[in-house]
């Protein structure tokens, strides 16, 4: 990888980064960007999602003030996660990367609508959730898994998925929902990333140039992030959700 090509890639960390604070999604940036500079697909993927743990490690901790009192929630949500991402990377290493191709078109579809509809499915749970777990009960923690295990695989637009599952299955306002999403797209990259360093080929120079972007990336994504009204994050999220299924179905 040349110098120019280098910085080509730490700018797109960059823009990865302040995206997957925000929303999620970074990686259809920085992924198409490693492989138009010649890096073989799934290297480049398990090299993207390494050099990422960075930007979301600040971009969770931009969130810190909206993390107050979210402890519990996060270590039982968490641990879905970790799991889903590790069955997740098992199968980015052993099957063909065209499986979840369609499967995961929906799920971000089905993440767009879930946003939309939220305000609306909040009111329509309220009565629910005054005898239901604050946590989400078991069918928030399957959903989290789910997305762990998708997060794992590919990851682009798995803030999409969390936030269309936290924002429906919690009563929460949006601005905290992203904040816990951050720290569970944390623990899914992370988790994936330690099973990819100890077993698939990894392009360290591209992980170096993702990574020195995505974390100042993260940073100003947080920074902008937290100003922005809830109806326009909305916006913003849907957004980046049908760019996402518009990128993985023409290429």
């Amino acid at each position: 990888m040349t110098g120019w090509e280098l910085v080509a890639v730490c700018a797109a960390g960059v823009v990865a980064g302040a995206i997957n604070a925000v929303v999620g999604s970074g990686s259809l940036i920085t992924f198409p960007t490693l492989v138009a500079m010649g890096v073989d697909p799934v290297t480049a993927n398990v090299s993207n999602t390494i050099g990422l743990v960075p930007g979301s490690f600040t971009g969770a901790y931009g969130y810190r003030a909206e993390l107050s009192g979210q402890r519990e929630r996060l270590l039982r949500l968490g641990l879905a996660s970790a799991l889903g991402a590790l069955i997740g990377g098992v199968l980015l290493l052993f099957l063909d990367p065209d499986v979840f191709q369609i499967v995961v078109v929906v799920l971000i579809a089905l993440a767009c609508v879930l946003v939309v509809v939220q305000p609306r499915l909040n009111r329509w749970l309220a009565d629910r959730r005054e005898h239901a777990s604050p946590h989400g009960g078991l069918a928030l923690w399957l959903g989290v898994l789910a997305a762990g295990v998708y997060g794992g695989y590919f990851g682009a637009a798995q803030g999409v998925l969390l936030i269309g599952l936290l924002g429906s299955f919690l009563d929460e306002h949006l601005q905290r929902v992203n904040a816990a999403k951050n720290v569970l797209a944390l623990i899914v990259n992370g988790v994936a990333a330690v099973l990819f360093v100890l077993v698939a080929d990894v392009d360290w120079q591209a992980v170096a140039g993702v990574a020195l972007g995505a974390i100042a990336g993260g940073f100003l994504g947080a920074r902008m992030g937290r100003r922005i009204p809830a109806p326009v994050l909305r916006g913003v999220i849907v957004t980046v959700g049908v760019a996402a299924i518009i990128v993985l179905v023409y290429g």
